[in-house]
């Protein structure tokens, strides 16, 4: 079944991990791609396995020109804009607010948030003609750290908290003529890096290990894999099965909403750290 044949889409970080997954899932849905990202090696990968049917832009998503410029790539080579996705992101390993450096948390923060939330508000600004003109769609990649705590740190689980009200302010701004909506993945190993500001660019979640750490504590009992999350944005972007969504985040976290109590807190280390009082209850 190709739900998608005929779409234009646009995805941004698009050439490795989770986007990659939605890219090819995509193609094999009848879409025509854009991808904006970083990698120009990787963006030439992607065309070469997907031929005709993928058109690769190299640009930074903190960059407005750089989303005009996929956008108008997507609408030169393919003839309109039915969807854009947003999402290209970077994490904070979970690295708690007691940790980060005094000297790095200004920048660390813009990092953050200028790549994971100015970079998909960039995207609807640069996307907004063209989806408005065809009645497309917006997707946001968020995740579980959207919603719970301990998803990451207080910078990544701040900023995904800032892209589900994102999602629906936009939604409200932009309807009845764009649907904007959101995926929450739950744990997933891939490329995904981290912040430049915290010494982390060059390190991948894929390297953690992941599925032994996470897997254990899921409901599902595992991690899934970056193209089993990949089918919940073929649904969101497909003009059939989503006309009555749009304000809306679809949860995909391997059952972590659902764990229970586990561990109440993570703080008890503060009052040995810096003096404080014991806690009495």
């Amino acid at each position: 079944m190709t739900r998608l044949k005929g779409e234009v889409v646009l995805i941004t970080g698009g050439a490795s991990g989770l986007g990659r997954a939605v890219v090819d899932r995509f193609v094999e849905e009848g879409a025509q791609v854009a991808v904006l990202d970083r990698s120009a090696d990787r963006l030439a990968a992607l065309e070469a396995a997907h031929g005709g049917q993928v058109v690769g832009v190299e640009g930074d998503v903190r960059v407005l020109a750089d989303h005009q410029r996929a956008v108008a790539r997507a609408i030169e080579r393919f003839g309109k804009l039915d969807c854009a996705i947003g999402n290209a992101g970077i994490w904070d390993y979970s690295l708690s607010l007691d940790a980060i450096p005094d000297e790095r948390v200004d920048a660390a923060f813009d990092e953050m948030f200028h790549i994971n939330v100015k970079g998909y508000l960039l995207l609807a600004k640069a996307a907004l003609p063209g989806l408005a003109a065809s009645g497309g769609s917006i997707i946001y990649t968020v995740s579980n750290a959207g919603f719970d705590p301990a998803g990451g740190g207080p910078l990544y689980t701040a900023a995904k908290h800032a892209v589900v009200g994102l999602i629906r302010q936009l939604a409200f701004e932009f309807a009845p003529v764009i649907r904007v909506n959101g995926v929450a993945p739950g744990p997933i190993s891939t490329d995904l890096r981290g912040a430049g500001a915290l010494g982390l660019a060059e390190q991948s979640i894929g390297s953690i290990g992941l599925e032994a750490l996470a897997g254990p504590n899921m409901p599902l009992a595992m991690v899934p894999s970056a193209d089993e999350y990949a089918g919940a944005y073929v649904m969101l972007a497909s003009r059939r099965d989503n006309r009555a969504a749009t304000g809306g985040v679809v949860s995909l976290d391997a059952g972590i909403a659902i764990r229970g109590i586990g561990r109440p807190a993570m703080g008890s280390y503060l009052a040995d750290k810096y003096g404080a009082e014991a806690i009495r209850t």
